[in-house]
């Protein structure tokens, strides 16, 4: 059947279109070694992007804490667990203050993070820098 097809000249090509996604997605299963350059800007990233996760995690869990203070306090939610209004105000003050403590330490502990990173990586950066640079 093929060879009827090249006998008659009968040729299908892809578009380029079509040839440039091939390639593309070709591309991503390739093994290749990794440049000097992307391993540069890959441990930067990393190092940001661990220093990012802990402080949302820091200021989600600050805010949810302190939003279910504030429920607590302001809401029908200290009767549904079975807590009397004083105690509701005061247990929903003290957990607003650890919510708010606690989101609120979202930004030093994304400095602490980075610091930490970028010393733990900075010798590789500094020795990948430097044979770049030459």
């Amino acid at each position: 059947m093929d060879n009827n097809n090249e006998q008659n000249g009968f040729a299908y090509t892809y578009s380029a279109k079509n040839q440039d996604e091939i390639r593309a997605i070709r591309e991503k299963y390739e093994k290749r070694e990794e440049s000097k350059m992307e391993r540069l800007r890959r441990l930067d990233r990393a190092a940001e992007s661990r220093a990012t996760v802990i402080s949302l995690i820091f200021g989600i869990v600050g805010t949810l804490i302190l939003g279910f203070g504030m429920s607590l306090m302001m809401s029908e939610l200290s009767s549904i667990i079975g807590l009397g209004q004083t105690s509701a105000i005061i247990i929903g003050i003290l957990s607003g203050l650890v919510g708010a403590v606690i989101a609120i330490l979202a930004y030093p502990a994304y400095n602490y993070v980075l610091k930490r990173e970028r010393e733990r990586i900075a010798p590789e950066i500094l020795k990948l820098a430097d044979e770049l640079l030459k």
